[in-house]
């Protein structure tokens, strides 16, 4: 009998826990359908007449778009350092990590991402580095940085790429990192359909071992100028750097790494050297 009464109380008590679960699952969908049916405020897409990429996109996929930008903006957490988080500021940085999931099949809007912490200028970090048991402490500046559930940018840099686009995005570059992170191991494979993953490994591992023997050997660099040497420091920061100049400087990439192009377009679903002409 008291076994029989303690499954009684067990039992309720799970299905009381599925209950909230899903109420709380209800809430938080009813909310996302919410921010969705939301106006895009016109003080927005002034900012973002500013960036070329959103300018030559045709007028659905700015439709969708704007939609993911207040999604983002409207569930993640923005900090300012040494300086007032402004419309600005979120719009550009949420347009930028939404370009490169809006039309993925990788989808969501990069739900395990809590904050955004947003710095004026470069800022100093220390670390603490073990040589054969000698332990240094080194300081240096980050233009950016990713940690999972939280992306640092600085502001300065971010704007300027934005705006006046060559080759580099520190957006772009920290939220490569973010869908990096996606699998759970920052190694340069995004989370992949299983039939995608071996021609990704390929393709991406054959130009990062070329790009980093080029460096190592000092080598003519030839077309691996368009990466530059950072790119060969793993294959997180090589994958980071390609989804860069895949926004940035799509049609020089799709030039002299047509087969890293390709795995980039399916990835995120989009074909930026439609887009523009760098």
């Amino acid at each position: 009998m008291y076994n029989l009464a303690l499954l009684y109380i067990f039992g309720g008590m799970g299905l009381v826990g599925i209950g909230l679960y899903f109420f709380f699952k209800l809430k938080e969908q009813e909310r996302i359908q919410k921010i969705l049916s939301m106006p895009f405020d016109e003080k927005y897409r002034e900012y973002l007449r500013r960036i070329e990429l959103y300018r030559n996109l045709p007028k659905e996929d700015k439709e969708a778009i704007e939609r993911r930008i207040l999604l983002f903006i409207h569930t993640k957490e923005f900090i300012g350092v040494s300086i007032e988080v402004t419309d600005e500021m979120k719009v550009v940085i949420a347009f930028h990590a939404c370009l490169l999931l809006f039309k993925s099949s990788l989808g969501g809007c990069y739900d395990h991402l809590k904050t955004i912490i947003i710095y004026p200028t470069a800022v100093a970090i220390e670390n603490i580095r073990n040589n054969g048991g000698i332990y240094a402490k080194e300081r240096f500046l980050i233009d950016g940085q990713s940690a999972g559930d939280t992306v640092v940018v600085i502001w300065h840099d971010a704007k300027r790429e934005a705006y006046h686009p060559r080759h580099d995005n520190v957006i772009i570059h920290e939220f490569a990192h973010e869908i990096d992170f996606m699998d759970g191991i920052p190694d340069g494979i995004p989370p992949l359909e299983r039939s995608k993953y071996h021609e990704w490994m390929q393709v991406l591992y054959k130009d990062f071992k070329k790009l980093s023997d080029v460096f190592m050997k000092n080598r003519d660099i030839g077309k691996y100028k368009l990466l530059g040497e950072y790119a060969a420091t793993n294959e997180a920061e090589f994958f980071a750097v390609v989804s860069e100049r895949f926004f940035e400087s799509p049609n020089a990439l799709k030039k002299k790494f047509p087969e890293l192009y390709k795995e980039l377009k399916e990835l995120y679903g989009i074909d930026p050297a439609k887009l523009i002409k760098r």
